[in-house]
This record gives structure tokens, C-alpha cells and sequence, in this order.
């Protein structure tokens, strides 16, 4: 990735480690989707025959709706902040930060609505309210 841009968050007071733990957090974004989507069928019934088991005491629907609900919050602050930032640019900020979409891929293909001045002014404020929101 020597070709992804870094943006200098100092004014927002966040350091550049934490704003590589952020661009982390947002790269997951995909996979939790993808996960939400398609991991449905976990729920599984148990064999019920005559030899005795050794249980965990966990309940498989529970554990699966408790990871559940911890994705959708996840993706919940992501999008949430998105639209916190700036509401017209929230869908370019999402695939920005999740999928490392360059910019002139926003603006030319997608048809971004602002020059990339004003775009990174949003994306850069994105990551000062993930930042708080995400504590």
C-alpha cells in the first residue's frame, strides 16, 4: 500500500498510530458486511442420542446473535459517523476508508460531487468523530 495517502491528523489530536488503529477498524468493514450477510446458518440443533456429552454450557443462538449485534454496531459507527461528517459525501467516505477507493476513483467513476480538497476535508473529519464515537 506504499501508494495510499496519509492524512496528518495533528490538529484533530490524533496520533498517527491511532489513525493507522482507525484505517484498521474501517478495513473490516467488508468482512463484517459479508459476515452479517452470509453466516445465517449456524444455528444448530443438537444429536439427541443415548450416550451421554460433554457440554460447554454455551448456547449456539446466543453466541451467534451476541456476534451478530456486535457487527451491526460496528458497521453502525462507521456508516453513522459517515453521515455525522458530511451527509452528501457519507457513500464516498465509506468506500474511501473501507475498500482504499484512490479519490479520482470517487470523482470519476463515481461522480463525486466535490473537488478533493473538500473531500479529504471531510474524510479527515470522519476520522476525528470515529475517533470519538468509536471510544
Amino acid at each position: 500500500m506504499p501508494n495510499r495517502r496519509t492524512l496528518k491528523l495533528d490538529d484533530y489530536g490524533i496520533s498517527n498510530k491511532r489513525y493507522k488503529e482507525l484505517c484498521g477498524f474501517c478495513e473490516q468493514y467488508k468482512e463484517w458486511k459479508d459476515e452479517l450477510e452470509y453466516k445465517k446458518d449456524t444455528l444448530k440443533s443438537k444429536n439427541i442420542t443415548d450416550m451421554p456429552l460433554a457440554t460447554s454450557g454455551e448456547d449456539a443462538t446466543q453466541v451467534l446473535a451476541i456476534r451478530r449485534s456486535d457487527l451491526e454496531h460496528k458497521c453502525k459507527t462507521i456508516e453513522d459517523t459517515a453521515k455525522q461528517a458530511d451527509r452528501v459525501l457519507a457513500p464516498y467516505i465509506i468506500k474511501s476508508v473501507t475498500e482504499e477507493v484512490p479519490c479520482w476513483y470517487l470523482e470519476e467513476i463515481m461522480g463525486m460531487p466535490c473537488c478533493r480538497k473538500d473531500f479529504y476535508a471531510a474524510r479527515r473529519y470522519f476520522f476525528f468523530l470515529l475517533d470519538k464515537n468509536k471510544r
